[in-house]
Order: structure tokens, then sequence, then C-alpha cells
């Protein structure tokens, strides 16, 4: 036995009608997609932050007033000289100025010297510190080697077993020669008198200079006496 059904109640029969639709649908949709663009969008610029205005405030001009100038003071009232005439026998003591002419005495003018500091020229000049420092031919090694090689030893501070460093300064001239030698620092009279007599005997140095020209220098050379 057939079973039959209604033709309304057949799904099967509309089934390829939806499916179009749908794909006309669909279709549509990518087609409004593909067309919607940026251009629909409008930009604004206001950013709503508005230009302050400026109301110009008027300042009202004061005028200095004029000082009112005081009157001037009155003038004071003029007082005439009167002459007192003298009488004739009137008694008026009379003063006489005597003049050294009369006593015979001398005016005495004393002169008064005034005392002018001279300035020391700067060739006299002793200078402690300059540019340029005087030096030993061959340097300080060389110095304290002349030194070693002309002492001599006194014989009364050997037996008394005396021995130290003696300082002595002296002034280098401009053309290098050795003056003024003194003792700054002592240790026995006999020791003293040795390390001036080395001293003394030294060559000619190379001079210091200051701003490239040579100068006197003080300089300080120590000799050492020491017992073997």
């Amino acid at each position: 036995m057939e079973v039959k059904k209604s033709p309304k109640a057949d799904l099967e029969g509309k089934k390829s009608t939806w499916l179009l639709v749908g794909f006309v649908l669909i279709l549509a949709a990518m087609f409004v997609a593909f067309e919607w663009t940026e251009r629909d969008k409008q930009v604004t610029t206001d950013t709503g932050i508005t230009e302050p205005t400026f109301e110009e405030e008027m300042i009202p001009i004061t005028e200095q007033e004029e000082q009112k100038q005081a009157p001037p003071p009155p003038e004071a009232p003029k007082v005439e000289e009167v002459l007192q005439i003298a009488d004739n026998n009137a008694n008026v003591e009379e003063s006489t100025i005597q003049s050294t002419e009369d006593n015979n005495t001398a005016v005495e003018i004393k002169y008064v010297p005034v005392e002018v500091e001279e300035e020391e020229p700067e060739e006299q000049q002793i200078f402690q510190v300059v540019e340029e420092m005087p030096e030993f031919p061959g340097g300080m090694a060389e110095c304290l080697k002349f030194i070693s090689k002309n002492i001599k030893y006194p014989t009364i501070a050997q037996e008394n077993g005396v021995q130290g460093r003696v300082i002595i300064q002296f002034v280098v001239n401009q053309d290098g020669s050795i003056v003024d030698p003194v003792v700054m620092r002592s240790v026995d009279p006999y020791l003293d008198k040795e390390a001036l007599r080395v001293i003394k005997m030294m060559p000619k140095w190379k001079p210091g200079k200051q701003r490239g020209k040579a100068v006197r220098v003080k300089y300080t050379v120590p000799v050492t006496f020491k017992l073997q």
C-alpha cells in the first residue's frame, strides 16, 4: 500500500528555491562589503579648543601734577656801615710790629731730604724660583760626584767621630759663577769650612733664566760627611 503525501507537506520541492535565495543573500552581503569604503566617513578637524580672546585693558593716563615752587625767601635788609670818626683828643694805643731785622736774628731754614726708595735693578735682583733653574754641568748627579771627589774629611772630625750633612746656600750669577756661599745648616765648624771650600771650587753652572733672560738665583746644595 503506497503512502501518499500531501503536496503542501512535501519539503523537498522547495529545497532548491531556498537554496537559491540563500545564495542571493550571500552575494548581496559580499557586494555591500566590497563596495563599503572609507569615503563615507567624514573627518572633522574641530578639536574643541577655541583660541583665547584677549581684551585690551585701557589704562588711564596719569598726569603728574606740577610741583609748586616755594616762593623765594625775602632778602635780608642791608646793614649800612656807619663810620665812627674818632676825636682828635682821644687816646689811641699804638702797637708796634718788630721785625727780625731790628733784632739782628737770622731765620733758619732747615732742609729735610726726602728719602726715595730706589728699586733694585733686575740685574742685581736675586730670585728664589725662576722659570729655568740653574743647573750644574751634567746635572745634579755630576754635582754630587764632583763634591765627593774633591771633599777632604777633616782629621779632627774623624778622630771625634763627627759626621752629618751640611747645607750650603749660594748665588748663581748671570754668567754661571758661584758667589756668596753660606752655611744654612751647620754640623761642625771643621765640616762647615770644608763644605764651603768645595762649593767655591765648583765650575760655572748653567745660569737660571726668567722670561728668557739670565738672572741671579739662590741655590741650595747638601754636602754629606759620613765615616766609613
